[in-house]
């Protein structure tokens, strides 16, 4: 198979080619040159936002039987790439989002859930749900629905991680002592090994799969007690997980998915999209999630094979809750006298 990843280098792109190059698949990259590709690659340079951005990529006489997209603002940029390579591409896979349905998402919402309204694919940068269904829209307007594969994404973590979710927790959990943990303990969540996606995706593509797909690990195989410990192990610290209500935690103004990565209150609107997704479809053609444990110690090893500092996408929050605030929301949770979330 001859492959087109646009991007290719960081998180998720970076993985896709790292798979596709274990299978032996010939593998062109297009990118900015921000970050050097995976051995084995062939590079084309191009930058989708600037004027003649595409020049390379127009130029090359390249054919392939499969691309990969990620991108994740205008959808018009995904618009002009798809429409350029029609007729020397096979089959169009866009990485979107979950994001994509309209809130609130109906626990164990499916492929068929309404989406959200006012996107267009040949619309600027609006917002991150408006900008993945852009893309899909275009994706599918240039190579039609048979040819275009739509990777609707729940929470990704693993290697290479550029959002900062997973690399919090360990790098925190690695600093030791006392850590505010989320409860309930038995909190079942979902997530994605970036890993399993991209092995996923890449075997789609091989039987020609086409339409959405959500694709996120099944509800329940993990919960928040198994992720935390498994940071623990992995890290080797000597950290104490404090379990903690969702209450004084949420009075203290955490915020859930973002100030403590992952946690979502059960019981809210919020736990019901994100954790509760129905991934049949996924899983009849092949899905496959390795055990969470696996997840986090690669992405330790990964961490600190580059300084214990994880690269952060300029587009994305900062993920996590300051030492202050989980300090306050700790003795608070304990009834100490003088303190208040």
């Amino acid at each position: 198979m001859r492959l087109l990843v646009l991007g290719g280098t960081e998180f998720v792109g970076r993985t896709v080619v790292e798979a596709a190059l274990a299978r032996g698949w010939e593998v062109t990259v297009f990118h900015r040159g921000r970050h050097a590709p995976p051995q084995g690659v062939r590079s084309l340079h191009g930058d989708r936002t600037a004027p003649g951005g595409l020049d390379t990529l127009a130029g090359d006489d390249g054919s392939w039987d499969a691309v990969v997209d990620t991108w994740s603002a205008a959808p018009r940029a995904v618009l002009e790439a798809a429409r350029l390579l029609r007729g020397r591409a096979g089959r169009y896979a866009y990485v979107s989002s979950r994001s994509v349905y309209a809130w609130p998402w109906p626990p164990g919402a499916r492929e068929d859930a309404p989406l959200v309204e006012g996107a267009a694919a040949d619309a600027g940068t609006a917002d991150y749900a408006r900008d993945k269904r852009g893309g899909e829209l275009a994706a599918v307007a240039a190579f039609g629905a048979g040819d275009s594969l739509l990777v609707r994404a729940g929470l990704i973590l693993g290697p290479y991680e550029n959002v900062g979710r997973l690399p919090w927790w360990l790098n925190r959990i690695a600093r030791g002592g006392q850590v505010l943990a989320p409860g309930p303990r038995g909190l079942t969540v979902q997530y994605i090994d970036a890993r399993d996606l991209a092995g996923w995706l890449l075997g789609a593509l091989e039987r020609g799969l086409s339409g959405p797909y959500d694709l996120v690990g099944p509800p329940g195989t993990t919960t928040m007690g198994e992720l935390l410990e498994a940071c623990v192990r992995a890290t080797g610290a000597d950290a104490e997980l404090c379990w903690t209500d969702p209450r004084p935690i949420l009075d203290a103004g955490v915020e859930p998915w973002t100030g403590l990565p992952v946690w979502v209150p059960p019981d809210s609107e919020m736990y019901d999209a994100v954790h509760r997704s129905d991934v049949s479809r996924a899983l009849a053609t092949g899905l496959e999630c390795r055990p969470v444990g696996e997840t986090v110690a690669d992405t330790w090893r990964w961490l600190t094979s580059i300084g214990g500092t994880a690269p952060q996408r300029p587009d994305r929050s900062f993920k996590g809750v300051a030492p202050e605030v989980e300090a306050r929301v700790l003795a608070a949770a304990r009834g100490v006298p003088g303190t208040t979330p």
